[in-house]
C-alpha cells in the first residue's frame, strides 16, 4: 500500500524539485518509504506538525494544499465574510507554505489577506480579528528543530481552532487526494483576482496600539536607564518586539547578533525555544559583557519569551514560565490596583499543570483565578466566554508554565510581544523604587512559602512511539500508584473523566501527595512524548529540589 503511494508520488510532477531528489534516494530503502508514507499527518487543534519532506507523513505543499482544501470546505459552510488571514515566520519553506495556502483559499472563491513579512502568533490572530475572518492560518513549528515545520489553524475569533471545527476540517482532510484533490490557482492570479491582499499598516499598526494600550504604568519604562539584551533566535520578534519596546521609552537595546535576523536553520541553538539553556546561551554571554539588567529571548513565532535577570552579584539567573507568571500576576494585580484601573471582579486564567502559588497570588489580590486544559486556546475560550456575558474587560492574565502569557483580550493566544512589553516595564519600575524582578521574587517566595515546579520530558520517536505513551497511559490508570517515594496518594484526578473535572476530556492525570506535592503525567499534543510536572515546596529551594528529585527518581520506572 505505501508502496504504491510512493510510486505515485515519484510519478508525479512535484514542482519541487528537492522531494523529486529526496524521492529518488530512498527507492531501496523501504523503511525510509514506510516511514514516510505508511501514515499521513493526523490535522487536530494544533493543525499539522511534522518534519519537513516528502511524503504524506511530511511537511510539504502537497500536505500543505490538502489541510488548506479541507480548511476551505469548513470556510464555505460557515457565511460571513468568507476570509481567511495568513501569517508566517522563518521556518525553512515558511513563505512557500503560506502562500500555497492562500492560493489554495483563492481557488476556492475565499478571501486572503496575507502578511507581506513575517509576522508572529499574536500578529495572525489579532488579524484575523480585525478582518472579522472565518479562519486564521499560521505556518509555524514553533520552537520545534530546524528540520520541522507546522500549521496552525485558527478559528473566527482568534483563537485555535475549536475540536469540532478541527474534527470537520479533517473528515474533508481524508476525502481530499493529496496530489490532484486541492483546488489551486497560483499566487499571481488570485492577487491579480482581488482574491489575494496584503494586511494592512493600518492592521499592523492596530496590533501595536492594542499592546502599548495594556501598560500599567504608563511611563514607568521612559528614563530608567534598563539595559536590555535581546534575542530574537532568528525568528519573527525582532520587529514587533522592538517596536513595542522603544515606545515605551526601552531604546537601550543590544539584539544578539547571531540571532537578530530570520534563518530557518537557527545555526545557533538546535532548539530555538527559550525554555532550555541552549538557546539563552549567546544572549547570557552578551548580558554578561555589556552588564545588562536583563535578557530577554522570543521563540521562532513570539509566542513565548523567556528570560535572564542580573543578581545583586552581577550573575544572571534563568526565570522559569512559572515564576514569570506569578511575577507578572502580582505586579499586573499591585499596578492596576495602584493606578485605580482594576476592573470590578477581576479574572486570570492559568493551565491545571502550571504553578500553585499563582492561586494564592490571585487570592490575595481579591482575583478569581480560573483553571483551564493545557493549551492557551483553552485560556482564549475563557476570554470568549467572558466576552459572550460582556465583562470582557474582567480578563487581566492568563499564563502557562511553558513560557506564554496574555494580557488583555485583543488577541486569543500568548503573546510575546506584550509579555516583552511588560516584563521590561516591570523590570523599569522594580529598579526605579531601588528594587529588582529577583528581589520581587524573593519577596513572593518568603511571603508564600518556597515553590518549585520542574517538568521533565521523555520521548518516544519512530513509528511505534504513539503507541507506547498509549500504553503507559492506559497501565496508569488500570494500576493507579498508591504512593510515590513513600509520599501517599491522597487524591488522583483524571481529565478523562469531565464529569468529575468540570472541564473538556484530556488525556491528563494528576496526583495530590499527602505532603502537599502535586505530580501530573500528561502525553504532549504536538510532540512525542510524556511530560511529568512536579511541584514542591520546601523551607529552601535546596529542600525543595531534594523533593523532586526523589519524585522524580519515583515515576522514572513507571514511564520506562
Amino acid at each position: 500500500m505505501y508502496r504504491d503511494e510512493y510510486e505515485r508520488w515519484l510519478a508525479a510532477d512535484l514542482e519541487d524539485v528537492d522531494l523529486k531528489m529526496e524521492l529518488r534516494s530512498i527507492k531501496d530503502d523501504d523503511a525510509a518509504i514506510k516511514e514516510r508514507f505508511a501514515v499521513a499527518l493526523k490535522f487536530g487543534t494544533a493543525g499539522l506538525r511534522g518534519t519537513l519532506g516528502a511524503g504524506t507523513n511530511r511537511m510539504n505543499i502537497w500536505v500543505v494544499r490538502q489541510a488548506t482544501q479541507g480548511v476551505a470546505d469548513w470556510v464555505k459552510t460557515q457565511g460571513g465574510t468568507q476570509t481567511v488571514a495568513i501569517s508566517y515566520d522563518s521556518r525553512l519553506k515558511g513563505w512557500t507554505f503560506a502562500r500555497d495556502a492562500a492560493g489554495v483559499l483563492a481557488a476556492n472563491g475565499i478571501h486572503v489577506r496575507i502578511y507581506d513579512e513575517l509576522m508572529p502568533v499574536p500578529a495572525l490572530s489579532f488579524a484575523t480579528r480585525y478582518y472579522h475572518c472565518n479562519a486564521g492560518i499560521m505556518i509555524t513549528a514553533s520552537h520545534n528543530p530546524a528540520q520541522y515545520n507546522g500549521y496552525k489553524a485558527y478559528g473566527p475569533d482568534g483563537c485555535q481552532m475549536t475540536d469540532d471545527a478541527a474534527a470537520v476540517v479533517y473528515d474533508s482532510i481524508q476525502k481530499t487526494d493529496v496530489l490532484t484533490g486541492a483546488k489551486y490557482m497560483s499566487f499571481a492570479e488570485g492577487v491579480e483576482k482581488g482574491l489575494i491582499r496584503f494586511v494592512g499598516e493600518d492592521c499592523k499598526q492596530g496590533l501595536y496600539d492594542a499592546i502599548e494600550a495594556r501598560q500599567i504604568r504608563p511611563g514607568a519604562a521612559k528614563g530608567s536607564g534598563l539595559k536590555l539584551v535581546y534575542s530574537p533566535l532568528n525568528g519573527t520578534g525582532l520587529v514587533p518586539v522592538t517596536h513595542v519596546l522603544n515606545d515605551i521609552g526601552i531604546d537601550d537595546i543590544t539584539i544578539v547578533p547571531e540571532q537578530e535576523y530570520p534563518n530557518g536553520y537557527f545555526t545557533t541553538c538546535p532548539y530555538p525555544n527559550p525554555e532550555i539553556f541552549e538557546a539563552l546561551e549567546k544572549g547570557l554571554e552578551l548580558a554578561k559583557k555589556t552588564g545588562a539588567d536583563l535578557m530577554l529571548a522570543t521563540d521562532p513565532d513570539a509566542d513565548r519569551v523567556g528570560i535572564a535577570m542580573k543578581c545583586a552579584d552581577g550573575t544572571y539567573e534563568l526565570v522559569t514560565g512559572n515564576e514569570m507568571g506569578v511575577l507578572l500576576l502580582d505586579y499586573i494585580c499591585a499596578g492596576r490596583i495602584e493606578k485605580g484601573t482594576m476592573p470590578k471582579n477581576p479574572v486570570a486564567v492559568k493551565s491545571i499543570v502550571s504553578t500553585p502559588l499563582a492561586n494564592l497570588v490571585a487570592k490575595h489580590y481579591g482575583v478569581e483565578l480560573r483553571e483551564t486544559l493545557t493549551g492557551f486556546k483553552w485560556i482564549g475560550d475563557q476570554i470568549a466566554k467572558l466576552e459572550a456575558d460582556g465583562e470582557v474587560d474582567r480578563f487581566i492574565f492568563g499564563f502557562e508554565e511553558s513560557y506564554g502569557y496574555l494580557a488583555g483580550p485583543y488577541v486569543r493566544d500568548k503573546d510575546a510581544v506584550i509579555a516583552s512589553m511588560l516584563i521590561c516595564e516591570m523590570a523599569a519600575y522594580y529598579r526605579s523604587i531601588g528594587s529588582s524582578i529577583k528581589q520581587r521574587l524573593e519577596e513572593i517566595y518568603a511571603q508564600y512559602g518556597r515553590y518549585l515546579n520542574k517538568v521533565d520530558s521523555y520521548s518516544f520517536p519512530g513509528l511505534s512511539g504513539m503507541d507506547k505513551m498509549a500504553g503507559i497511559m492506559e497501565n496508569l490508570r488500570k494500576n493507579p500508584p498508591k504512593e510515590f517515594a513513600g509520599k501517599k496518594v491522597t487524591k488522583v484526578t483524571d481529565y478523562e473523566k469531565p464529569e468529575e473535572t468540570g472541564l473538556p476530556k484530556a488525556n491528563v492525570l494528576i496526583y495530590a501527595l499527602d505532603d502537599g506535592s502535586t505530580i501530573v503525567i500528561r502525553p504532549s499534543g504536538t510532540e512525542p512524548k510524556i511530560k511529568t510536572y512536579f511541584t514542591t515546596k520546601g523551607r529552601d529551594l535546596a529542600e525543595a529540589e531534594a523533593e523532586k528529585d526523589k519524585l522524580a527518581e519515583a515515576v522514572k520506572p513507571l514511564l520506562a
